[in-house]
């Protein structure tokens, strides 16, 4: 396998344990697991641009995309392989170049449609089907890490990029 170009995620479902959390004030919550982050730092290590592409919108994923400074961030988005088409063109790259992480029916169409396509553990078996690649575990639980640490293996780059800390 070659290392993508891109890398593209899901949020909910993905990065979330994709439950929707809300106080008596209507304040909406998620959590996110810090062990992703190793993911980003990856990628970042080996000069691979993420893109987050979510159907939801709300400050709390622009909040946790500015935290870890990835500047591509596309939400309230109802056809994500439209999106994800465009930003290939801009980068001069084609859809069989890039690696996606999703876990339900709107992720449907780009799982079809990337070089390679992953689910969390718990996404459903149909979309699990779709994938060259399903978690061991859940979303919300370090699924983005686990999908980002099984490209690096697989391009045989995963050692390499953990002697940087020194392991």
């Amino acid at each position: 396998m070659n290392l993508p170009k891109l890398i593209i995620t899901d949020i909910d479902g993905v990065w979330t344990d994709g439950g929707m959390y809300y106080d008596n004030t209507g304040n909406e919550w998620k959590k996110f697991n810090t062990i992703d982050s190793a993911g980003i730092i990856f990628c970042r290590q080996l000069a691979v641009p993420i893109a987050i592409i979510t159907g939801e919108n709300t400050q709390i994923v622009a909040n946790r995309a500015k935290k870890l400074n990835i500047d591509l961030v596309f939400q309230g988005i109802t056809d994500k392989l439209h999106v994800a088409k465009e930003l290939c063109e801009k980068m001069n790259i084609t859809l069989s170049e890039v690696a996606y992480i999703g876990d339900d029916l709107g992720d449907i169409d780009l799982l079809k449609a990337v070089g390679f396509a992953a689910a969390p553990a718990n996404a459903s078996d149909y979309i699990k089907d779709l994938c060259d690649y399903t978690t061991k575990t859940q979303g919300g639980d370090g699924a983005f890490r686990e999908f980002i640490e099984e490209i690096l293996s697989r391009c045989g780059l995963m050692e390499s990029v953990l002697e940087k800390f020194n392991l």
